[in-house]
């Protein structure tokens, strides 16, 4: 479960912006919000804002942070540089660290774990906890100087620490070699956190959910549920046919794996590049839709993939990582969830984390979006809608809350929004229609 998360000198925000999902004490939807202590944590949060405003670096320094975390022992070699990328706008930020930190919960112990870093060093890193409710240390690292509590492991994370180059994390180091507290830290940024797309931060990013054992399932599922026409869908590989209704084994043979990781390629590519890789895999996926024989009978019809709208593919693509999130807990992170979706798709998405019905498990959606018609309220509360906007001076983005502008309970927050009350749109000069 994710609880805050800061960024700061990352691409267009150069100064520390938060995405806070603790609750405010307001009264609507309540029975949708996650239980954490005594206070409670909101299941999905909607990013708003102008095209260029900065939404999509806020969701690229989620990814970044994450995916350094998870792989910055196995990239980062001696002269490897560091990703980050600096406010630009200035003359001072290129020269000073960009910043990341996570507070969240994993096991029932809430974590705090952040590290700043230039592109040829790390310059701080820390994690702390609350095992027993008090917030414990369990690193702390300032460049190369490491501290550590003293307790029984204090030999052993000096030790670790002696292996951890200026350029790598000794976070991730640690978990290498099996140090028991990091590794159970760790395991929310291996497992709990999703990505509906790749980013250019960091090259060769590993396609996500391609060996998911329900994959096959949750897209047909979605398809159904959507309501966009498709009744069942077929899959085969080599003449081999998979059954969606069962669970995939773990030794998948690797020609299968390859080719549900081309179809995951398949389904996020633009609509030729689509067509192209869907008809030249050994992968052969097939759309069953409903429709009328000459003798009036109704029957199935197939279709090919690649010749569903492009709406279609890409709910089915977002569609194992929404099962995976909603059945094992977690985070999504969407950028521009309405991409070739109708504005009801997105609701019914939205709407699927903000139900305890469908959501029993404390999952969590983060999404960027231009879809106005979630401003209705009739979906999520106010607490939910964060604007990013750029400061026309300085270049710089800005989050923050709309409750920071204490709307009423009653206020009509779409018209608002769409007539600049709160900020975030873009201005524009429009002609009269005679």
């Amino acid at each position: 479960m994710l609880i805050t998360f800061k960024v700061s000198n990352y691409r267009s925000f150069r100064d520390e912006s938060v995405l806070s999902m603790l609750a405010a004490g307001l009264k609507e939807y309540k029975e949708s919000l996650i239980p954490y202590g005594s206070k409670k944590v909101l299941p999905a949060a909607a990013v708003y804002g102008k095209n260029g405003g900065g939404k999509s670096n806020l969701v690229r320094a989620l990814w970044l942070g994450v995916q350094f975390v998870r792989n910055a022992q196995r990239t980062q070699h001696e002269k490897a540089s560091i990703p980050v990328q600096p406010f630009s706008l200035n003359d001072s930020s290129q020269i000073e660290p960009t910043s990341f930190e996570y507070t969240y919960m994993q096991d029932g112990i809430k974590y705090v774990y952040g590290f700043s870093a230039t592109r040829t060093k790390i310059v701080t890193e820390y994690l702390y906890h609350n095992p027993r409710g008090q917030k414990a240390t369990i690193f702390e690292r300032n460049g190369q100087e490491f501290s550590f509590p003293v307790d029984t492991e204090r030999k052993k994370k000096e030790m670790i620490s002696e292996a951890v180059a200026s350029n790598q994390l000794y976070f991730a180091v640690s978990c290498t070699m099996n140090y028991k507290p990091c590794i159970a830290a760790m395991k929310w940024f291996r497992e709990s956190v999703v990505f509906s797309r790749d980013y250019t931060d960091i090259p060769n990013q590993i396609i996500q959910h391609a060996e998911d054992a329900g994959m096959l399932k949750a897209i047909v599922s979605a398809a159904q549920k959507a309501d966009i026409g498709i009744q069942d869908m077929k899959f085969e590989i080599s003449n081999r046919e998979l059954i969606n209704q069962g669970e995939l084994p773990d030794n998948l043979p690797d020609d299968i794996k390859a080719a549900l990781q081309n179809l995951m390629n398949a389904l996020t590519s633009a609509p030729n590049e689509a067509e192209a890789k869907l008809r030249v895999s050994e992968l052969k996926a097939t759309a069953l839709h409903y429709g009328v024989s000459k003798t009036g009978e109704i029957k199935y019809y197939p279709l090919e993939l690649a010749d569903e709208s492009d709406g279609t593919k890409h709910l089915m693509a977002l569609a194992p990582a929404i099962e995976k999130t909603l059945s094992n807990g977690g985070v999504l992170i969407v950028d521009e969830i309405e991409k070739e979706m109708h504005p009801l798709l997105v609701e019914y998405i939205v709407a699927r984390y903000q139900s305890k019905k469908s959501n029993k498990n404390g999952a969590q959606i983060v999404f960027t979006t231009h879809n106005t018609e979630l401003l209705n309220m009739e979906v999520l509360r106010r607490d939910q809608i964060y604007l990013v906007d750029k400061d026309k001076k300085t270049g710089a983005s800005e989050l923050y809350n709309i409750t920071e502008f204490s709307p009423r309970p009653d206020e009509n927050i779409h018209k608002g929004y769409l007539v600049g009350k709160y900020g975030a749109v873009p201005i524009l000069e429009t002609s009269s229609v005679l």
